[in-house]
């Protein structure tokens, strides 16, 4: 008896098939907005950026030229030549 009193008069809990009701409803709802929110920035976020041509072209030239393949000289020809 004292579990029908309570289960028809708490605030939260609408009976034996009511469940907790709408507050637990928008915390399930914000729950899944974060984590779509989370794997949408991780999948953006993770995404290597893009190098051009000229970029990479410079970057190699970069790291010949600090190995010592080539002269500060041809470096700089190569450098210029790149635009």
């Amino acid at each position: 008896m004292l579990t029908q009193f309570l289960a028809q008069w708490s605030p939260v809990w609408h009976g034996p098939h009511g469940g907790p009701g709408w507050p637990i409803g928008l915390v399930f709802l914000l729950l899944i907005v974060a984590l779509v929110g989370v794997v949408v920035w991780s999948a953006v976020r993770g995404r290597p950026r893009r190098q051009s041509a000229v970029e990479r072209a410079r970057e190699i030239l970069a790291e010949r030229y600090a190995r010592g393949e080539i002269s500060s000289e041809e470096y700089r020809e190569r450098l210029g030549g790149l635009g």
